[in-house]
């Protein structure tokens, strides 16, 4: 928590205690920001919350209410009515991200005390997947009929703009009910009354179908920097929505569910989950690892020979196999965010392939030569060998940096490509099972060149 985060949320407790009258509070709570007067509510009790509540109105409170994780406590603490009271107030979206949040029954409570339009808007967003963008969307837009006139349009916008308050873009539906196109509000506004309303509409405006999958489209809405992109179904109506807020919270999201997968998980895990099923989600792939890890050992077996000849050698094995794996999962993270791209044709992805290996050259050539350096020193001066020896040793290290940094950028760039082409999440698929056939790789390379170079050419140990 910073500094100034500390300060305003203090000043918030002060103000809430303080004698001010209701229309005073008002007045000075106008000045904070929702997520500021959210975060400060579970620390007041429940008289001081009363007051905030009869000070700010249902209307502020619901979007106070928008930013809280878990709402029940306070709801219950309000009483059903007016808590369906704030949900009606909230986009919909909002509303159903706070609904999803309660328990079944008291769900269903608050759903029943709720206007029928509030009701409808709810149902449309919960009708989707949660894969599919159109739950994403909220139904707070305006709209305008194509062939209005430009004061019709800012008649329809003053009009709506009572219920729905996401009025920077207008858009526009044809005759027959299908999404147009869109008009900026400033063009509206600049605009003369004699101006022909097809001459600011923007029929080229991007939308995506409720049914489109969010992972395949987050890239493609988050490029287009728009405040709002509309929603349309399967015959181009317009449903609703996407706000900018919305695509920042679903990029949050998908980036949560990869670093999950990342670490082996099918999901991101959840706080309620319970212990069988956490179990059931990791012990898949930990298995998996085991029987990896497994053949990395033996292969480690294999090599103990030269362990026994030249001991030294373990003291850089790590350092191989570390920098090996750090390598792969960078190229790992590079391809996946690239491989999302539906546009992407297999030149793009060969020439992706290519791009990482010679990367992986580069950067292992870099290291290699730097571990040249430094091991070759640091086995003359610490462990007292002559240079000659302390140069071949670091030489080893150096050559297998090169060669394992080379294999792992590539194959962190083919694996996932790999499980992308046979329909199995990359991520899920990628993440530990790179890391650890690294390791195995790299374990082969070092000793390997370990056991030609010192002990049958230079036969040292």
């Amino acid at each position: 928590m910073n500094e100034e985060y500390e300060q305003v949320h203090q000043e918030l407790l002060d103000l809430i205690r303080s004698d001010l009258s209701r229309n005073e509070l008002r007045e000075k709570l106008a000045d904070y920001h929702d997520a500021d007067i959210a975060d400060v509510l579970s620390e007041l009790d429940s008289e001081e919350r009363y007051r905030v509540y009869r000070a700010l109105g249902t209307e502020r409170i619901s979007d106070v209410f928008s930013y809280l994780d878990d709402v029940e406590d306070f709801f219950r603490e309000i009483g059903l009515e007016k808590s369906a009271d704030i949900l009606e107030e909230m986009d919909a979206d909002d509303a159903v991200d706070v609904l999803e949040t309660l328990p079944d029954d008291y769900r269903e409570m608050l759903v029943r005390r709720m206007d029928e339009d509030a009701q409808e808007d709810i149902q449309l967003i919960q009708s989707y997947d949660d894969d599919e963008l159109g739950s994403l969307m909220t139904t707070n837009f305006i709209v305008t009929k194509r062939g209005s006139s430009v004061k019709q349009a800012m008649k329809d916008l003053v009009s709506q703009s009572d219920e729905n308050d996401n009025i920077s873009t207008i858009y526009v539906e044809d005759e027959d009910g299908t999404f147009y196109g869109a008009i900026d509000l400033k063009s509206l506004i600049r605009a003369r009354k004699d101006t022909d309303l097809e001459d600011i509409i923007t029929t080229s405006y991007p939308f995506v179908n409720a049914h489109d999958k969010i992972s395949e489209n987050i890239e493609r809405l988050r490029s287009y920097s728009e405040d709002s992109i509309p929603v349309v179904d399967d015959g181009n109506h317009i449903l609703g929505v996407i706000t900018a807020f919305d695509v920042v919270e679903a990029v949050d999201d998908e980036l949560g569910e990869d670093y999950a997968k990342f670490a082996g998980l099918t999901a991101e895990e959840d706080l309620n989950e319970s212990l069988l099923q956490s179990i059931k989600k990791r012990i898949p792939w930990l298995i998996t690892l085991l029987a990896l890890g497994l053949i990395v050992s033996t292969v480690v077996g294999i090599f103990e020979g030269v362990v026994q000849r030249v001991a030294l050698v373990v003291c850089f094995q790590s350092l191989v196999l570390d920098m090996a794996g750090n390598g792969g999962t960078q190229s790992l993270a590079v391809t996946i965010r690239v491989i999302s791209d539906e546009a992407l044709t297999s030149k793009q992805k060969f020439g992706l392939v290519f791009k990482e290996a010679r990367v992986g050259v580069t950067n292992g050539l870099i290291l290699g030569t730097a571990a040249f350096l430094f091991v070759g020193v640091y086995t003359m001066i610490f462990k007292g060998l002559p240079a000659g020896q302390a140069f071949m040793v670091s030489a080893c290290v150096g050559i297998a940096l090169l060669i394992a940094m080379t294999i792992s950028s590539l194959l962190g760039t083919l694996i996932p490509q790999f499980f992308y082409k046979i329909h199995i999440d990359p991520a899920v698929a990628s993440g530990p099972l790179i890391t650890t056939i690294n390791d195995l790789i790299a374990v082969i390379t070092y000793y390997g060149i370990v056991w030609v170079l010192l002990l049958n050419i230079l036969k040292m140990g």
